[in-house]
Parts: structure tokens; sequence; C-alpha cells
């Protein structure tokens, strides 16, 4: 074979390796942080409640959805339990709660100390460590609005030290607030609890296909 037919196929080989690579790369389904980030710390009995509104997902749909939280500061959080509710778009009634996990747990123990969960070690709003939550397979729809909520459990000195990304900049789809207590627990056809939500998420920092 002569060395110009050898060049073009190693060329078409590498073109396609590099499509198929490019293929499987996840994708954001709305737009996340932008910029840096700063640290809220203090979490021990409070529900975090992050919105993810349907008028800001990104095109095409995709079957499966994945959640990636930041932690700025502490060694350990410990979390009783995590869900995504379901909205019709505008509306604060529940349609649909689906259980979030972690390693396959609802109420994870994330070890923040571990360079395995966060490979650079001393965590900031410099260098937050960001977790990567169970992919559902949930297909997010434009006519819905979605709620993850987690709970740190309460009385716990683990959580009164952990830090949470916040956004320096207001440049996300993404919205957040928080409220005291356990709010994982409300049932299809009750409300989301009447929250002040603004362009600043706490915990929340990327939605994506995987």
């Amino acid at each position: 074979m002569k060395p110009i037919f050898k060049f073009a196929i190693m060329t078409l080989t590498m073109v396609t390796v590099s499509m198929a690579s490019f293929a499987t790369a996840p994708k954001n389904l709305t737009r996340g942080i932008v910029g840096p980030v700063s640290s809220n710390t203090g979490w021990s009995g409070y529900s975090v409640v992050m919105q993810i509104p349907g008028a800001g997902l990104i095109p095409p749909v995709s079957t499966t959805t994945a959640f990636y939280l930041g932690f700025t500061a502490g060694s350990e959080a410990d979390i009783s339990n995590m869900v995504l509710y379901t909205t019709p778009r505008g509306s604060a009634t529940i349609s649909a709660a689906t259980p979030v996990t972690l390693g396959g747990l609802s109420n994870p123990s994330i070890d923040l100390a571990s360079p395995s969960v966060c490979p650079v070690v001393e965590i900031s709003s410099y260098n937050p460590c960001i977790v990567r939550l169970d992919p559902l397979t949930v297909t997010l729809s434009a006519l819905s609005d979605y709620y993850l909520v987690v709970y740190f459990t309460a009385s716990d000195s683990n959580n009164n030290s952990i830090g949470l990304t916040q956004p320096t900049f207001g440049q996300s789809s993404l919205r957040g607030s928080y409220a005291s207590g356990d709010q994982t627990g409300i049932a299809v056809g009750g409300s989301i609890p009447s929250l002040s939500f603004s362009g600043q998420p706490y915990l929340l920092m990327y939605v994506m296909n995987d």
C-alpha cells in the first residue's frame, strides 16, 4: 500500500475516534454556573431547594439526567435525603417525586477529604469539589419545572462546617433557595414550599445528560 493511502486511512481512523468521543461526551441540559463561585457555610438542618426551570432547557432532550453538586469547605457532608420534584411549568403543585441517590444511597455521607472524591484536597471557593450524583432515567421537558431538594442532617457537626457553592455572577438558568427542616417528603399533589428563589443557586452547579 502506498504511503498516501496509509496516511488517508490513519487520518480517517483518527477523525472517527474523535467524533465518537465527542458524541459520547456529557452535554449540558441547561446553562449551569458561569464564572467563579463564593462559599456559603453552615447547613445542618437545612433543605437546599434548587429550581431547574423548563424554560431554560437546552434542546435536544435526553433520556437521562445527572446533577453535579459543588462543595467549598468541610470534611464530610451528611445528607438525610434527596429528591427531584416535577411540577407543571409555572405551577407549584408536585406531579412527580423521584428519589435521587449517590452510590445507590439517598442518604449518603460524602467524604470531602478523600482525594478519590475531591481530587484537589483543601477545597475552597477557588477549588470547589464537584460531586456527580447518580444519573436518573428522567427526561426533562420544557413543559415542566423541576426542583432538586437536598436535606442536610440536623444537629450534625459536619454539616455545620460544610460550604456550598454560590455563583458570583447571576448568569445561570438555575435558581435557588433554602428552607429549614426536611422538605424532601412532600407527596405528589402537594406544593413546593413558598420560597424566594434567586438567580444564585446554592450547591447545584450543572445539569447534564450524564
